[in-house]
């Protein structure tokens, strides 16, 4: 290593990580570069785009359909859709594109990721737009879901470089080193609430370890993954080293995850389609030599806990921000807020007020706070869920969507006061604008509730109480504890993501340990006491 490698490599231990900031919409020229973004993509509109193998578009009788969920009868674009076959012959061309890709040093692919950064800041609001476009995200949710992007490029390739460095440990007349090697074939099925953040970080996480990825995107944001891979492509990725494969997950999904050539899968959506995937991966045919590993984000039943003494002000804008941001369709968002009995009924009459401010309407419109939910079946199972809190507890807000439901898949925010610990809407993940208020006599009573769902992803509280936050920090069963503040929002190493219980398999995203899960560690002993060496070969001898 050179003397201006080694002073880079320290620096960058010394200086702290800096996240990409979020753009600043308060600022005219902001709002006008973000409308103009806007107006340009949707001239884009409709566009065809093919999925690519080993570098080739391919074309195939079945396609994707995406539309606006602001405007449902609006085409964003038409993917073609990977049948089976497809998926076999990615899987054989990323095998062979590891062989090579594995053998590229550590530097050179962070510097591929720190690449893709720097064009997705050059894209910024242009993929804002799309993202406003195809999955109906606020302007300020698509914006933060880009900067998260650029987050992961750039502190993945950082972490790389750190764990590049074999681990010495010698001893007189023994060297013994510890470094790391890449797995193999990684298949990332992302979802389509954070199309490319999630995407991002689980790709190029899998990509700077060494390995070769095959893009498995949400059907309902496949436009968007198709820009994300056009950068990786642009960067000056070999061919094959990643597979651009949009496909109806319950078609080409066995496929990719039960091959004997997949060494990891990575996954985050739902928990019903995470504990199948974690099934699949389990069996071992004869013809695998290898036991394969699952990473995967589940999803949350996500508590907030008021206690008696909180900032109700500053209680309720919690509430509001983590419960209705992106129309409550993020894994973290609160769903059920339990408040101890001498606050229960101010803080509902300040929720109720706060709720019923909140703008609602078609993403693009720059005030718009909840949008439209994703699809019609998202739509279907979040009024099924409304159905049951009118009939089970006692309505706070109940936003009628009037005549948007016409033009897209509009769900108003809902807020249900006098909800049952036990009930549906406070154990199941309804991934919509909609909260479960409920009561609790004690503190000891709000952990109980609390803990009591199955899932253990973010959690939180308000409470002047240090020695109630203390407890909270002891007995709160998450994975993410967010105090005195939201619990959305999570920024890359500031707040490493993840949950565990059925929230979740494996370290969280943005953390110091997360490329861990891509890479096998190695050992090398070397006894150096060798008797002499042995000549080297003579080439002239025939």
């Amino acid at each position: 290593m050179s003397d201006t490698e080694e002073q880079n490599q320290t620096a960058r231990k010394a200086e702290p990580y800096q996240n990409e900031p979020h753009t600043d919409f308060s600022r005219a020229e902001n709002r006008e570069a973000f409308a103009a973004a806007l107006k340009d993509v949707e001239g884009q509109l409709g566009r065809e785009y093919p999925l690519v193998i080993e570098g080739k578009a391919v074309s195939s009788r079945k396609s994707i359909v995406s539309l606006n969920p602001s405007h449902k009868t609006q085409t964003v674009g038409t993917v073609t859709a990977a049948t089976v076959d497809h998926a076999e012959q990615a899987i054989e061309t990323a095998r062979r594109a590891f062989e090579q890709w594995r053998k590229v040093e550590a530097s050179h692919r962070s510097e591929y990721l720190e690449l893709i950064a720097a064009e997705m800041r050059n894209r910024r609001f242009e993929l804002a737009a799309w993202m406003v476009y195809e999955c109906g995200k606020p302007w300020a949710e698509a914006d933060g879901d880009v900067a998260e992007a650029i987050d992961f490029c750039t502190y993945y390739a950082l972490q790389m470089r750190l764990l590049d460095e074999p681990v010495q440990c010698d001893y007189p007349g023994e060297e013994n080193s510890y470094f790391y090697q890449p797995r193999g074939v990684v298949v990332v099925i992302s979802p389509w609430n954070f199309p490319l953040a999630i995407l991002t970080g689980m790709t190029v996480a899998a990509l700077v370890t060494g390995n070769a990825v095959i893009m498995k995107p949400a059907e309902q944001s496949s436009v968007i993954a198709a820009k994300l891979f056009e950068m990786i492509r642009d960067a000056g990725i070999p061919d094959g080293v990643v597979t651009y494969l949009p496909g109806v997950g319950e078609e080409i999904g066995p496929a990719l995850v039960e091959s004997p050539d997949v060494d990891l899968i990575a996954f985050t959506g739902s928990r019903e389609v995470g504990l199948l995937i974690n099934q699949q991966a389990a069996d071992n045919p004869p013809s695998q030599t290898h036991v394969k590993k699952v990473i995967a984000e589940m999803g949350g039943k996500n508590a907030i806990i008021v206690d008696e003494d909180a900032d109700l002000d500053e209680a309720v804008q919690g509430v509001v921000g983590s419960a209705f941001g992106f129309a409550g369709q993020k894994c973290s968002a609160c769903s059920r807020v339990i408040v101890l009995e001498p606050a229960y009924d101010p803080f509902l009459k300040r929720l109720k007020g706060a709720t019923e401010s909140l703008q609602f309407g078609p993403a693009e419109q720059p005030g718009t706070t909840i949008g439209p939910v994703i699809d019609e079946d998202a739509l279907l199972r979040i009024n099924d869920y409304i159905a049951i809190g009118l009939d089970e507890s006692r309505p706070i807000v109940a936003t009628d969507a009037g005549e948007l439901v016409q033009e897209g898949f509009y769900v108003g925010p809902h807020v249900f006061a006098d909800v049952e610990p036990e009930c549906r809407l406070a154990q199941n993940e309804i991934f919509g604008p909609v909260v479960a208020v409920l009561r609790a006599r004690d503190l000891d009573e709000a952990f109980e509730i609390a803990n009591s769902a199955d899932y253990a992803l973010t959690g939180g509280m308000y409470s002047r109480s240090p020695k109630n936050l203390a407890r909270a920090r002891a007995e709160l069963r998450v994975g993410n504890l967010y105090l005195n503040r939201p619990i959305t929002g999570a920024l890359v190493q500031r707040h490493p993501f993840g949950g565990y219980q059925m929230s979740g398999i494996g370290s969280k995203a943005g953390g110091h340990d997360y490329l861990l899960q891509f890479l096998i560690p190695i050992a090398v002993s070397e006894n150096t006491l060798r008797r002499g060496f042995a000549p080297p070969p003579d080439d002239d001898k025939t």
